[in-house]
Parts: C-alpha cells; sequence; structure tokens
C-alpha cells in the first residue's frame, strides 16, 4: 500500500467518535452467530452508545431477504445520515441492501466501514455463508473502506480486493489478523474507530457542494494520525 500524505490537526481516538455520534447515526451489521461479548462491535456498543446493532435476526440461520429487509428498516428508522459498521457476513447484507435498494432508499447512508466480508463464493463455504451468492458486484453509491486480512479463513486477500475493486472501496491491509474478530485480540480495536471518524468526515465532503464524491474517496486513502501526531500504520 503505498503511503499517503498525513492529516493536520490530529484528534483523539475517544474525540473522533464522540465527533461520529453526534453527526450521524451508526449501526452495526453484525455477521453469522450475531457478535459476542469480546467482538470490537459489542465493545463499542458498551463503551460508545450511539453505536446502535441491527437486529438482524436468524443469527444462527442467515436468511438475505430477510437481513436485508431488516437492515432496510433499521436505514429508514435513522433520523441522522448512517454509517453502517458491517462484520463478516454482514458486508454481503449491505452490499445486497445496496444493490437491491433504488436510488433514493440509499440516500440515507453516508458511508461504510466493511471489515473481513465473508466470500459466499468460497469453495467449501458452508450453507450459511453460500445463501448470500453470488457476491454482489455493483459500486456501492457511497464512500466505504473495506478491511482485510491476510489470512482471513473466510475469504482470501486476493477475492477481498477484489471485493474493494468491484464496490469502490478503499482497501485497508490488517496484515495477518485473522477474521478480524474477537479472535483476533482487536480489544476495543481504536483503529476501527479512526476509520469510522474517517468515513464520517468522508461523508461531510460529499455533502459539500463544492467537493465531488472523487474528493471523498481520495480523502480516505489517507493515513490516520495518533494522538501525539504520528502517522498509525494501517
Amino acid at each position: 500500500m503505498t503511503s499517503s500524505p498525513r492529516i493536520t490537526a490530529p484528534r483523539t481516538v475517544a474525540d473522533g467518535a464522540a465527533r461520529a455520534g453526534r453527526t450521524a447515526r451508526i449501526l452495526n451489521v453484525p455477521g453469522v452467530d450475531n457478535s459476542g461479548p469480546a467482538h470490537w462491535q459489542t465493545r463499542w456498543e458498551q463503551r460508545y452508545p450511539w453505536f446502535h446493532r441491527v437486529e438482524l435476526g436468524l443469527w444462527h440461520q442467515p436468511d438475505r431477504a430477510v437481513w436485508v429487509q431488516r437492515l432496510d428498516g433499521a436505514i429508514r428508522a435513522a433520523d441522522q445520515p448512517v454509517i453502517l459498521v458491517a462484520h463478516s457476513l454482514g458486508c454481503l447484507a449491505v452490499a445486497w441492501w445496496a444493490a437491491l435498494s433504488g436510488p433514493g432508499y440509499r440516500e440515507p447512508v453516508a458511508g461504510a466501514l466493511l471489515v473481513a466480508p465473508a466470500d459466499a463464493e468460497r469453495p467449501g463455504a458452508c450453507g450459511r455463508v453460500s445463501g448470500f451468492g453470488p457476491v454482489p458486484t455493483h459500486p456501492l453509491p457511497f464512500p466505504s473502506i473495506l478491511v482485510a486480512s491476510r489470512n482471513d479463513p473466510h475469504a482470501s486477500f486476493d477475492r477481498s480486493a477484489r471485493f474493494a475493486r468491484a464496490w469502490g472501496s478503499h482497501l485497508v491491509d490488517a496484515g495477518e489478523a485473522g477474521h478480524l474478530n474477537a479472535d483476533s485480540g482487536l480489544g476495543d480495536w481504536p483503529l476501527g474507530i479512526s476509520l469510522v471518524d474517517r468515513l464520517v468526515d468522508a461523508a461531510s465532503l460529499a455533502q459539500d457542494a463544492h467537493r465531488s464524491l472523487a474528493e471523498a474517496a481520495h480523502f480516505l486513502s489517507i493515513g490516520p494520525v495518533g494522538e501525539s501526531g504520528e502517522a498509525l500504520a494501517w
């Protein structure tokens, strides 16, 4: 991944999370079996009350149509611009929702963080995942960041990179971090929070009449900085 200019005026993780909560409704979209107590999605909800989980139901036997319908209901019920934070099969629910919804229905979504999307077309994928195939290849109509691991058992890095290209997502290489779930030992995953904050910034740029969506997408490629101003590795 090529280096990017450093952002000035760094914010702390807590400041960025709080600002995101004031300007957007953040919806967590878990994957198969839901996200347990040690998962970063759950930890974010416990630490930051403006993170809300979408109750997709059928957690142990996901149904694509049901998940897309319930995601649509949660998005429509939001009274603020929506930032979607999806993990694993939840990423495919987001992609299918975007592919099936009309332009007017997609407007509330200002951005999406897509973490370790499961590959529904992977040889040997279980029926709970393969039921979401084929993986949609339509470009997402909002800024997005896709975080992929080099040793994810549910999707190869090459496939994840292909998803990112198809969806128009900025790809973040997480190195060897497994499925980027509780077993990956991410804790509160502060880098993930900084990516949510980046999406809020990109959404603000996209809403500016003098800025283009291309500028917003470029903004996503700028690496985050830490509390002391040092550049953080993706």
